[in-house]
């Protein structure tokens, strides 16, 4: 009987590796190749999809997931594009912004099927990220001022992000695979 529930648990690992990876992924190329960079100020920021696939990948697999895909993906996003010093700043805020999502999704046994807490669960997620960033650069440029200036573009990108994932959750948990 104990080979049968260890077989059983690495298997449940393994597909839990899997669904990771897969989530990292997403983040990654949808904050990659779905960009645009914002005229703002020198460091006004990005607005891409890869907010929205951190607040999908949260909503229907849980804060941990969340956590992983939004920590890792856009780390690797800025480690690979240009954005090298907001790596850490990024693995921290997004990671923090992806297990907030995930846990008040999740919350009461509601595994994200309650739109009106995924959008609460968003929406408090903003001002986390936020702060995350803000501190983050507020270290990297020695100043309180200069990190000011890159607010109004995440604001944008969380709105966009939001906007993207409430439709699409709607209909994913429609699926059989995500009820």
């Amino acid at each position: 009987m104990k080979a049968v529930a260890t077989t059983k648990k690495s298997k449940a690992s393994t597909f839990d590796m899997i669904l990771s990876a897969m989530g990292i992924a997403l983040v990654f190329v949808a904050t990659l190749l779905l960009n645009i960079k914002l005229p703002i100020t020198a460091n006004g920021g990005l607005v891409h999809l890869g907010t929205g696939m951190l607040f999908i990948f949260s909503i229907l697999f849980g804060p941990k997931k969340g956590a992983i895909a939004g920590a890792l993906g856009m780390g690797l996003f800025d480690l690979v594009s240009g954005w090298t010093l907001w790596a850490p700043i990024s693995f921290v805020a997004r990671g923090l912004q992806g297990y907030l999502v995930g846990k008040i999704a999740w919350s009461n046994g509601r595994k994200g099927n309650s739109t009106t807490f995924n959008v609460i669960a968003m929406t408090v997620s903003v001002p986390v990220m936020l702060a995350g960033y803000y501190i983050g650069e507020s270290i990297l440029f020695k100043s309180w001022m200069v990190p000011l200036a890159s607010i109004p573009g995440n604001l944008v990108q969380n709105a966009v992000g939001i906007a993207v994932a409430i439709p699409v959750c709607v209909l994913l948990k429609k699926v059989a695979v995500f009820k």
